[in-house]
This record gives C-alpha cells, structure tokens and sequence, in this order.
C-alpha cells in the first residue's frame, strides 16, 4: 500500500454494485442526506430519487444509466457512481469499475447473492477492484444476516468478515452492534442519525462470540494480526481495523456490514467503513499507459496533482447544456481552458468547463487534481475510452473493455422526412453508449440496432422517440449467431498472385486451421527460415482477422478457433503487407469452407421464481423453449428454478410468465457464453 501526503488521500472514488432492486439507488439517496448533500431524502418508488434523474428510470423504476454524484464525510472527498444493477446495462457497470477504486456491494438480506450481484462482482474480481458489502433490507419478511452471509462465501468464493450484529429482527431491527468498538448504535423511529450506547445485556454473549470469530477469521489470514493473536489471545481495536483495511485492499477478504436503507439505518457506519477500509487514490498503484499507444514503451503515472496530466474519458452524454465528457483524472491537474490532447487521434482541444457532477445538476470548477472524477464541457471528439493528456506528454491509457451486444433489431423512421434525424439521433446513442452498435444490413439495406438485451433496445427507441421527437419503427428482435470450427483443415495452401501493369502482388501461404476451446481466435507463426518475414506474418493475421466477420454457414461472425501460418514464400519485387493481408484473407476463407463448422447461439442462465402451484406450468414452458434446468429449491411456498436457456427462446417470456403464473411469477437473467445450436434448429435457422 503506498503513502501519501496528497490531498488525494482524503478522497474516495466508489461504485455501489448490486441485483436489480437490491437497494442502490435509495443508498446512494441516504448517503446524500447523511453528507448533507441533499435536504430532503427522495424515493424510487416516487420517482425523487437524485440519481435515477432520468424520465425512464423514474418510470420504470430500476436504474439504467450509471450517475455520478459527489459529497464530503468525515473531512473526505467522496465520488460515487450509483451502476445499473439489470443485465443488459452491464456495460455501464464495466466502464463505471474501471475508473473507480473500491466498491460497496450490496445484497438483499432476504435474496442473499442474486445472479446479477454475482455477475457485477467477477466484473470487479477482473477490475482488481477492493470491496465491503453491505447487507440491506434487514428490516423485511425473512431477512436473515446468517443466511446472507453464507452465500456470499458459497457463491462468489470471498471471505466475508463481519464487523456487525443487528438488534432486532425483521419489523423490529432496530440498530447494529458494533463488534470492533463494542457498543449499540440504535436509530429511534424518526431520527436522523444514530445514538450510541453499551451493547444491550441480551445480546452480550453472542456479541462477545461474534468479535471473538472476527479476531479468529482476521487472524488466519493477517500474519500481524496472528502474531498479536498468538501471544495474547485477542486483537485489540487498532490492530483488527488495521488488518481489515489491509485484509479488503489485498481483495483477501471483504468486510461485511447490514442495516436497512429505506430506514435510514446503517448508512453512517457504511460511510465510516468507505472511508476506513476502501482505498483512496495514493493508496492505487500508479496508472500504466503506453507512450506510443498499442505495443509502445510502457509508462506509469502516479496519483500526484504535480504530475503530467493524463485521464481516461469513460462516459459521454449529450444534455441540453451541451456535451458532457465524464473523466476520471489518474495524474497531475487539469484547468479551465487548458488544451488536452486526445493520446490515440493526435487531436488536441481545449477545455471549457470544468464540472463537478450531482447526477443531473453540476458545480462548476476552477481545476481538477489527481483521484478526481468530473465532467468536462468543450470537447468535441473524445469517446468513452479516450485517453486525454498532457499535449507535452502523451500517453495511451487501456480503454474499458465493449461487450458484443447480442440482440438486434431493424429501425426506420415513420416518416421518410425524419430518415437523417434518425440516423442522428442513433449515432449520438452509440457514442453515449458503445455496447450499442449501428450497422447497415447489406442484404436488406435495413438499419440495425444492436445491444446487450430487449430492455437496453427498447430504452434506446424510447429515448430517441422522446428525445427527438421521431417516430420509430421496430423490428422482431433477431440474436447474434455466431459460426465456430469443429473439425479443422492442415496445409492449406494459398497463392495470391495478381499483376495488372506496374507493380504486382505475391504472396504464398499455407495455414493449419483448429478448434479452440472457448471463444476467440488465437493466430501464431511457425515459419523457420526467414521465409515469411514478420511484418508479412502479422498481415496474414491482420488479414485472417477480415475474414472472421463472415462464416460460410450463414454470413455470422466466426470464433473458437486457432490459425498457425506453418509456411509461405515471398517475391523480391511483389510481395507486400497489402498482399500478405489479402492472401491471409482469402486463405482462411477458403480454409473456413473446407473445414466443419457449427452455429452457436447465446444462452442466458434464468432464475425464475414462482409460487408452487406454478412450477409444472414454468417447467413445461422452460421445456418448450429449449431450456435446460440445473436446479431447483422451494422455501415457505415459493420455488425457484434456474435453467439455461438460448436467448432467442426468452423473447416475449415476461409477458407468458405473467400469465401462467396471474402475475406471481418474477425471473432474472444472467448470460453465460455461446452454446451449439442442435441440427434440427440450425437447419431452419440457415434456411432462412
């Protein structure tokens, strides 16, 4: 962990993660009122809330579109992102984690871990992002800590360490036990705030036995705490805080705190805890960045406002005040009207505005220093994933990772006279969001709209209906179908020879072509001998590459497979890169037709949750859809079904699930890769 005497110490930059109606949004809303930040304590069931400030998220109800706001606790800067918590916005999720430091995850005490809430999480396990958990809803029906607990370490793998024992049960929670300071923290029925005091006499001895399994769990994994542990028998208060900030930094083990949001109980320990265990931008090790952007000279930049500036732009929304550009600045500091430089175009522009962010309201600012999240205004060409710097000192930052959207439909105006405002209008989607993608079909000439799910599609035409005032009609949506090698071809040989007058073209290739077991494309040269040069190898890569976005089954994208160049020959004159790519091209499209290929499908694992009279109606309908269930459990009359699924079987299931169950029936999804497409399904689908 490093140290620091930067004001970055003192600034916290956290996401909230969680399922689906797990309680974020009224979190981040009670944090706010805790700092002082807001006044009056808003709902999502009202539509107030300060972060889902959208007209579709207060209507729907969930949040879509992950917000920034800014507040102060305990003399600390803390910048917070409130990320959806439904399937088909994971792409704000990933863009949100890898700008931001720690994270609090949160869990329904009563649901304990929820296929979304394990979905976010491996996206933070990949980030290397530090997490506490906070168990909500402590005050509803069946909420148990235990039972939440457990699965958190049998779901997602982690070690939980709760530092907490709630007072009452159900209706009756009423407060937490601190089990580091040993004291009661009640909140009586309309306060504001808690009132400490000793921990009540029935609960002593189950306190005690609490702190002392929280010494034991800290000390089998801290080797400081253990020495302590071994030659006194306990860990006094420092040591144990000591050793859980460094136990949640290490990602070793994840501190767990409970209480109710929608009370407003628990709130001011979690913000204590944000600012105790999570780490501030010092204690992150320095940011690492190309020069000369993919395959140059590594550099790393620490968190120092005195520093080259550099940051990475990670959210771009377009508002009636102008364009907004969301960074979150890694090193040195950025002013109004400074010239930034745009590290992978060249492009250098100036800064206008400088925007602290409370969801849809803004503080201007004169500066922004390292470790802070803001907006700027001004920027014209920078994306979700640009890096901005020093004009002086360039530096290329990795960019978050776009997930393949998995659904698409055909778009066209009512009107033809709204035809350019609706090709507008979705450019200006996809540059907000970059899991949606635009595309022209080459067969039907159609516009097609692809994303991460039904909803992300049906909220993108919502907003350009609402926002532009367009007309849009929607096509059925059609899943994104993939082609992968089976059975491979060796020694293919390939001869590009072209020659119109001038110079010509010569390039000779001979590919090996092999399945591999998960989804990609894998490329590497065996050729001894100088025969193939590298530049010429890494064109025939290049041009490979080409050749995947059309299979021979269908036309769909090819992945899963392996390609060696194993041998070639070149022309003194002739051979170029431009040839060697147009060879490798061709070579593996004639390498793709010869070999055996499959059509793969994507396939989500649903969690359907039913009363019991329901579940024969749900398993025959799940059948119907070629779905394969894994598990099955009932609880006080309810059951839950998980199965796999293919996704282009889920279209239109909320609506049938209503019905078959009058409306009792609630599922989630969570996707879990490709699958083949059985012969009998496949061969209606390529007849099409």
């Amino acid at each position: 962990m490093r140290t620091s005497t930067s004001p970055t110490t003192t600034v916290r930059n956290l996401g909230i993660l969680a399922h689906v109606d797990a309680g974020k949004t009224t979190i981040t809303e009670r944090i706010l009122f805790a700092t002082g930040a807001i006044h009056k304590r808003g709902e999502v069931h009202n539509g107030t809330t300060v972060t889902d400030f959208d007209a579709q998220e207060r209507d729907r109800g969930i949040t879509i579109f992950a917000a920034a706001v800014s507040c102060t606790w305990g003399g600390h800067r803390v910048n917070l992102i409130d990320t959806p918590g439904h399937v088909d916005f994971s792409d704000e999720v990933e863009r949100s984690l890898r700008v931001l430091d720690g994270a609090v995850a949160v869990f329904d005490a009563v649901a304990g871990v929820e296929p979304q809430s394990e979905s976010v999480w491996r996206q933070a396990d990949r980030h290397g992002v530090p997490r506490i958990a906070f168990v909500n809803k402590l005050d509803r029906a069946g909420a148990d800590l235990d039972t939440a607990v457990a699965s958190i370490r049998e779901r997602l793998g982690a070690v939980p360490l709760v530092v907490q024992l709630p007072i009452g049960r159900e209706d009756g929670f009423a407060g937490v036990v601190d089990l580091l300071g040993m004291r009661a923290l009640l909140w009586h029925a309309g306060a504001d705030t808690y009132e400490a005091g000793p921990v009540p006499e029935s609960l002593r001895e189950e306190a005690d036995r609490r702190r002392r399994l929280l010494e034991e769990a800290v000390a089998e994994l801290h080797p400081d705490a253990l020495e302590e542990f071994c030659a006194t028998s306990t860990l006094t208060g420092p040591t144990l805080a000591r050793a859980l900030r460094e136990l949640t930094l290490r990602g070793d083990g994840v501190v767990v705190l409970c209480g109710s949001a929608y009370r407003n109980r628990g709130i001011e320990p979690l913000l204590d805890a944000v600012l105790a265990y999570l780490p501030s931008p010092a204690d992150m090790p320095p940011v690492r960045g190309t020069v000369d952007g993919a395959g140059g000279a590594e550099q790393e930049r620490a968190a120092d406002p005195a520093g080259p500036f550099a940051a990475l732009a990670f959210k771009v929304t377009a508002t009636a005040t102008g364009r907004l550009t969301y960074l979150r600045v890694y090193s040195g500091t950025l002013r109004k009207g400074a010239s930034v430089l745009d590290a992978v175009t060249g492009r250098t522009e100036r800064v206008g505005r400088i925007l602290r962010v409370q969801a849809d309201r803004h503080e201007e600012r004169e500066e922004a220093v390292a470790g802070d999240i803001v907006a700027v205004v001004g920027l014209k060409a920078a994306r979700a994933g640009t890096t901005l710097c020093a004009p002086g000192a360039p530096l290329v930052l990795e960019p978050p990772s776009v997930a393949e959207p998995v659904v698409s439909v055909a778009v066209e105006a009512r009107r033809s006279t709204d035809t350019g405002r609706l090709s507008a209008a979705l450019a200006r989607l996809a540059e907000e969001d970059p899991s949606l993608v635009v595309r022209s079909d080459p067969e039907t000439g159609q516009t097609v709209l692809s994303g991460m799910g039904e909803l992300h599609l049906e909220v993108a035409v919502e907003k350009i209906r609402s926002g532009q005032g367009v007309e849009v009609v929607v096509g059925r949506p059609q899943v994104s179908y993939r082609e992968t090698v089976v059975r491979g071809v060796t020694g293919l040989v390939y001869r590009h020879v072209k020659q119109d007058g001038g110079a010509g073209q010569f390039a000779h290739v001979v590919l090996d072509v092999e399945p591999l077991e998960e989804a990609g494309f894998e490329f590497r040269s065996t050729v001894v001998g100088g025969r193939v040069p590298q530049e010429y190898a890494r064109a025939v890569e290049a041009g490979c590459r080409d050749a995947l976005a059309e299979g021979p089954l269908g036309g769909h994208p090819v992945t899963g497979l392996r390609v060696a160049l194993v041998d070639g020959a070149t022309h003194s004159k002739d051979s170029s890169e431009m040839a060697f790519r147009a060879a490798g091209r061709f070579a593996l499209r004639e390498a793709l037709r010869a070999s055996t290929l499959e059509l793969l499908e994507p396939v989500v694992e649903v969690t359907v949750t039913v009363p019991d009279d329901g579940v024969g109606a749900v398993l025959g309908d799940l059948a119907a859809r070629r779905g394969r269930v894994s598990g099955s459990t009932t609880e006080s009359g309810t059951a839950v079904i998980t199965a796999t699924v293919p996704l282009a079987e889920l279209f239109g299931y909320a609506s049938r699930l209503r019905g078959r169950t009058q409306g009792r029936g609630t599922f989630t999804t969570r996707p879990t890769g490709l699958a083949p497409v059985p012969s009998s399904v496949a061969g209606v689908l390529l007849a099409r």
